[in-house]
């Protein structure tokens, strides 16, 4: 790969992430810069850009619930959008038509519907970026939006199979019947290859030569099959590690494909100005996600925060553009228009996901609320019970935390609060006192009787921002208690003590004096 590439990619992502966006806005343009400056896509880089797509649907499988899909706020949100966002997009291109733009003439209504098709879907990229710098991957708006997603990606798939005017091979069939007998048998491997680069080459291994080779070999879309590989996994114990794993790997991948957007073409005026109409009409395809959700019943901020992060348009949508365009069916500036609708519907979500809690506070009195009684099971408000110990985050510290502290004082009430819903079932086989929640929630903290018998609150959640929040909430709720926190880094103490954490602790250093003292009370 030419280094002028890595070196324009590097500092343009430098550029946006210093002012507060995410560096993919970067890539981005730092593709349109490379177009300028007469570099083109070649295979190489479109390789990467493939892979990186691949390994992000495997990974997203290895977070994904099969019964997330089957729930009415995923698939019945996910089908009404793309058929009335589809027919809304129709209506708006077609009167752009009227405009006078030389671009929209020749744009028959078949057409106009198969690039309204493609704008429908939103980002799946974007999204699991977002959730993932916020730590709500597992949160339900979280989970609900992710759910919406795959569902968008395997119509998108189904799309591909269709124009591509392949008929599946009989063998598919019998491939997704051989794959769940299989299953087992990948467990058994993944136990025997430990917790290193083996275990991690042979996920690879199952993504990109079982799934997507696999479901090529039998006529199906290699992207389906790395995404169905990696939901087969999601139940097992070290599905977690090896989402982490994959973590910067794909991310490096997926910035092959955001410079290949830019270097896909030039814009024209027309497209420019089409890509910006297109923009202006983005709020009317939230506003569909937004009252699907709530036909769900679910809390507006719920259904505020899942459609911000979903108010974008999505490189799959692109690909079913490109597809489009390679078959004859439209022409490759519309693809140019796509691409730079994606690229600046990004720019405008962004801020709006960077501050998604401050927006939801400025409106949170202008929604209407939903009467508790009619709230979706997992939107109701959470009760503490008599806890007096309130642990946040209920990962390998929260744990450790958790049976320490029972061992030390039995009479002492614990309770732990998580968003993951496996993590919670499996702890409270333990017979540990776990609730679901989500920290990252302000009403969660506004309802909550955290005033009440709660002494002491650990805030012991991975992600440092997420702590941040939960402290930021806590002192807004007039908590009197102590409240200590987890830091990795040294910074991150002192932004916390500045919010008011009583006691700060840095799990390296803990980890550290911990294994001391264990060995000095065994040895006496």
């Amino acid at each position: 790969m030419d280094p002028i590439l890595i070196a324009v990619a590097f500092g343009c992502g430098l550029v946006v992430y210093l002012i507060g966006l995410p560096p993919l806005i970067g890539f981005l343009g730092a593709g349109f810069i490379l177009n300028a400056m007469g570099f083109e896509s070649n295979a190489t880089l479109s390789t990467l850009a493939n892979l990186g797509v691949t390994l992000l649907l495997f990974s997203i499988g290895l977070k994904l619930d099969i019964k997330t899909l089957l729930r009415k706020e995923v698939w019945g949100t996910a089908c009404g959008h793309i058929v009335s966002s589809t027919a809304l997009f129709t209506l708006v291109l077609l009167g752009i038509k009227t405009l006078g733009f030389a671009l929209a003439q020749e744009l028959q209504w078949q057409q106009a519907m198969l690039m309204a098709f493609a704008l429908s879907f939103s980002s799946t990229v974007f999204a699991v970026k977002v959730l993932e710098e916020r730590s709500d991957m597992n949160t339900f708006y979280g989970v609900v939006a992710i759910g919406v997603l795959v569902m968008q990606d395997l119509f998108a798939v189904a799309f591909f199979s269709i124009s591509a005017g392949k008929i599946p091979s009989p063998w598919a069939l019998a491939l997704l019947v051989v794959l769940p007998l299989l299953r087992p048998v990948f467990f058994r491997i993944l136990e025997r290859a430990g917790h290193g680069e083996l275990q991690t080459l042979f996920a690879i291994f199952l993504a990109l030569v079982v799934g997507y080779g696999g479901f090529q070999l039998v006529g199906l879309k290699g992207d389906l099959g790395a995404l169905i590989i990696g939901m087969m996994l999601a139940s097992h114990y070290s599905a977690p590690d090896l989402a982490k794993s994959f973590f910067n790997m794909k991310e490096l991948f997926l910035v092959a494909f955001f410079l290949n957007i830019g270097l896909n073409g030039m814009p024209t005026m027309d497209a420019l100005w089409i890509a910006l109409i297109l923009l202006l009409i983005l709020p009317l395809k939230s506003l569909l996600y937004y009252q699907l959700y709530k036909r769900c019943f679910l809390r507006p901020r719920t259904a505020l925060l899942a459609t911000m992060s979903l108010s974008n348009y999505s490189e799959f949508g692109l690909i079913v553009a490109a597809l489009a365009a390679q078959q004859g069916l439209l022409s490759n500036d519309w693809v140019i228009v796509a691409s730079i609708a994606l690229a600046i519907s990004f720019v405008a979500s962004a801020p709006l996901n960077a501050n998604n809690e401050n927006i939801y506070r400025r409106l949170m009195h202008k929604l209407s609320p939903r009467d508790p009684a009619r709230l979706h099971p997992d939107d109701m408000p959470i009760n503490l019970g008599d806890a007096n110990i309130l642990i946040v985050g209920m990962g390998r510290i929260g744990q450790g935390a958790y049976m320490e502290l029972e061992s030390v004082n039995p009479q002492c009430k614990l309770v732990g609060i998580d968003a993951d819903e496996k993590k919670i079932s499996l702890l409270k086989e333990l017979n540990i006192n776990v609730i679901k929640g989500d920290a990252s929630d302000s009403d969660f903290w506004d309802k909550a009787n955290i005033g009440t018998d709660l002494e002491y609150i650990f805030l012991a959640m991975p992600n440092h921002a997420g702590n941040l929040y939960a402290l930021e909430q806590i002192r807004h709720a007039n908590f009197s208690g102590r409240v200590a926190a987890i830091i990795r880094y040294p910074e991150e103490g002192a932004q916390l003590r500045e919010l008011g954490a009583d006691d700060v602790f840095n799990i390296y250093e803990e980890a550290g004096s911990g294994f001391a003292r264990h060995v000095i009370e065994h040895t006496g």
